[in-house]
């Protein structure tokens, strides 16, 4: 059996998985989908009632029935790299290669289909209150009159983009920041704008759940209540992440957000107020642990390792509804 990994080349979070299946002596096979109709190649035949898939990638061919898991890590888009890409190029090996690995009956982390209703942050939001997840009073709107209606309610107020990336250069990352007191909002018409009461911190909280496995990470904040302690990854402290345990409400919380997501990896951001609430900012399907394992030395690039290497390793389903229970 083969785990395959679809990321792009210079993908150092992937490394750290790779050395773990290579000390297991798990077969591993990295693809990026870019590369496609140049160095990688697949062929899938469907005749006789049955399926013979292959795929061609780092001068390996690959059985795509003797996949055990596929990993989805950062992958670049289909055929992008091709001598020639076009939309239409990009469509067909897009369709091809998922198309094929569905078929394969290997496990996902992520599912594609998960993956990509999960990046929704107001969908984030809805089912994390549904979790029973503490979420910030939050307000997303294109209507001037109900955001200055908001910040009446809610004074100190953060600003976020929506989808997390600006529409001019969609690699860099947006910080979160204050809303200034006595804000026009006039430009919110403009387009969708998120509007978050701010959490009073005193620290930030990183969560990376691999199947039932929930690691955190707690990056206390040099100085509690400062308002402009919003955004931690443009913070300047030097305070390391360190572990720390998983509020039993937090935990319920996360693996019903797990279930009904139906994902298998995520990468939940909490911020800590005064009291030790954790409220619920944002889950990153594919989001990075490097910096978090580094710190604190929990085994989070051993522990996607081993679910992608487990035989019959839990395959997330989504929970039946009822009229009364939620998530």
């Amino acid at each position: 059996m083969t785990v395959l990994i679809l990321t792009c080349e210079e993908d150092v979070t992937a490394d750290m998985v790779v050395v773990h299946l290579n000390a297991s002596g798990m077969p591993v096979v990295r693809l990026d989908p870019a590369d496609l109709t140049v160095s990688a190649g697949l062929s899938g035949e469907f005749a006789h009632g049955s399926f013979r898939g292959h795929l061609a990638a780092g001068g390996r061919l690959v059985n795509l029935a003797a996949l055990r898991s596929v990993w989805v890590r950062r992958p670049g888009g289909a055929a992008s790299g091709a001598v020639h890409p076009s939309p239409w190029l990009a469509e067909e090996s897009s369709q091809a290669l998922y198309g094929m690995l569905r078929g394969s009956g290997a496990r996902w982390m992520n599912d594609p289909d998960a993956a990509h209703r999960a990046r929704h942050k107001p969908w984030q939001l809805r089912l994390a209150q549904r979790c029973g997840l503490p979420v910030p009073p939050t307000l997303i709107t294109t209507f001037p009159g109900a955001a200055r209606e908001f910040a009446g309610r809610y004074p100190d107020l953060v600003v976020k983009p929506v989808s997390g990336a600006h529409p001019q250069d969609p690699p860099r990352a947006v910080p979160t920041s204050r809303v200034p007191p006595g804000a026009d909002f006039s430009a919110v018409a403009h387009g969708p704008t998120l509007l978050q009461r701010r959490v009073v911190k005193r620290a930030d909280i990183r969560l990376t759940a691999v199947g039932k496995r929930l690691l955190a990470a707690r990056k206390a904040v040099l100085s509690p209540g400062d308002p402009e302690e919003v955004d931690v990854r443009f913070a300047a402290s030097r305070e390391p992440w360190r572990r720390t345990a998983v509020p039993r409400y937090v935990a319920d919380g996360v693996r019903a957000y797990l279930r009904e997501a139906r994902l298998a990896y995520g990468a939940f951001d909490f911020a800590e107020d005064g009291e030790g609430t954790w409220w619920f900012l944002e889950c990153n399907q594919s989001g990075q642990f490097g910096f978090v394992e580094v710190d604190t030395g929990q085994p989070i690039a051993r522990s996607i390792a081993e679910w992608l290497s487990r035989p019959g390793a839990e395959q997330p389903v989504a929970a039946p509804r009822t009229r009364t229970t939620a998530c």
